[in-house]
């Protein structure tokens, strides 16, 4: 029986673990590590829910009795702490949480694998990889991807003039914000672009920005 158990948590670190590998190829908040550890200890609480109280009740006899669902419910939900740890708000932008939900279905391996179904485990673990490299290509063919540009401006006639051009090169402006400074204007810019051009339209954007200081880009 030890063995198996041994089997079980060992299956359940692997498959975290390769969801992980893709987390950290991709440089994402949480990665081999984060999901390895998820994993395996989603199937040890899955284990010991389902076996860990034998003896107590071969002592006690018919009087008491355990439900398993119970540690697994509440994995469940301190999964969620981690999952939130991941998650970032930052200048109207929320990053982290494709990473909190990979976290969450890694526990959900993890406890599959504790309880011994370990094709259903490998099956979901086939599922999210493929999710995860199936939509990133399509997304970066297809989809739009956001740029937080901060320079500073001389004149508000050059800032209007900058948006203009960025009209024209189908760059899509999602928010704009502008704070008077002494003698030159501070502007915040979330822009919106085409994944496939994205290092183009990044150029093309230094390029309308010469003669402005640009203090951030990301």
């Amino acid at each position: 029986m030890t063995t198996d158990f041994i089997l079980r948590i060992f299956i359940a670190a692997i498959l975290g673990g390769i969801i992980g590998l893709e987390r950290e190829y991709r440089a994402k908040e949480a990665g081999f590590r984060t999901h390895f550890l998820v994993g395996l200890g989603s199937a040890l609480f899955m284990i010991m829910s389902q076996w860990g109280y034998d003896d107590v009740l071969r002592h006690l006899g018919g009087s008491a009795s355990v439900d398993p669902s119970r540690i697994a419910s509440q994995v469940v939900t301190g999964i969620g702490f981690i999952g939130a740890g991941t998650i970032i708000f930052q200048k109207h932008m929320v990053r982290g949480l494709t990473t909190a939900a990979g976290l969450w279905v890694t526990a959900a391996i993890g406890l599959t694998c504790g309880s011994g179904m370990y094709l259903l485990a490998t099956t979901a673990t086939v599922l999210v990889l493929l999710c995860l490299e199936a939509m990133n290509y399509l997304l970066h063919r297809f989809g739009a991807r956001n740029i937080m540009v901060t320079f500073v401006s001389p004149t508000r006639e050059g800032v209007q003039q900058v948006l203009k051009q960025m009209k024209g090169d189908a760059i899509k402006v999602t928010t704009c914000e502008m704070r008077d400074r002494h003698n030159s204007c501070e502007v915040t810019l979330e822009l919106q672009v085409k994944r496939d051009k994205y290092e183009s339209q990044l150029i093309t954007l230094m390029d309308r920005l010469q003669g402005m200081t640009i203090e951030l880009i990301e």
